[in-house]
């Protein structure tokens, strides 16, 4: 079976886009008022509750388990927009303004995930998408850890970075869900 990642992650990511910006049409950036810990703990409820679907194979609520790794992929470029823009930034941003961001931040994660392809041989293939979902589980609490340490770090990467390997997790998992 032949593969095109990079035709299969822009996909991915033109569904969450589109996503994303009906949201700011309906709503504005009413997401630039929340702190960087307040879009890391909307990401561990996304991630929470697929590993509670996956473990439960039951959902009680109509969404899927899709929709939550679309919504960790858009809360993603929210906390990497946030840790850029600044309060003197305004709260309201144009949608074309939006755009032009989102698709900055997708494309830098996207060169970086071809990065750790080269390096990793596209293991994430053959793993499991609860997998991915425990790693996305595992990033959430590392960067909640950066966070109480005020964003200091010995050793490790930022924020920044782990988001982008949660975005990437979250496109692995929509792939082999095969969300297209």
């Amino acid at each position: 079976m032949a593969t095109n990642t990079s035709q299969e992650f822009d996909s991915v990511i033109a569904i969450c886009k589109s996503l994303f910006l009906k949201k700011t049409k309906d709503y504005g950036t009413a997401w630039r008022i929340l702190r960087p810990s307040s879009i890391t703990d909307q990401i561990f409820i996304k991630a929470q509750r697929i590993r509670t679907l996956e473990e439960k194979k039951v959902s009680k609520v109509g969404e899927d388990i899709s929709s939550e790794y679309i919504g960790i992929i858009n809360y993603c470029v929210i906390g990497m927009l946030q840790l850029e823009l600044n309060a003197e930034d305004p709260y309201e941003m144009e949608v074309a303004q939006v755009e032009a961001l989102f698709d900055e931040k997708v494309n830098l994660t996207k060169e970086l995930m071809f990065a750790k392809n080269h390096d990793y041989g596209e293991a994430w293939r053959d793993m499991r998408t609860s997998s991915l979902t425990d790693l996305i589980l595992m990033k959430i609490m590392r960067v909640k850890q950066i966070e109480d340490n005020l964003g200091k770090t010995v050793a490790s990467e930022g924020i920044d970075a782990n988001y982008q390997d949660m975005l990437n997790y979250a496109v692995f998992a929509l792939i082999k869900l095969d969300l297209k």
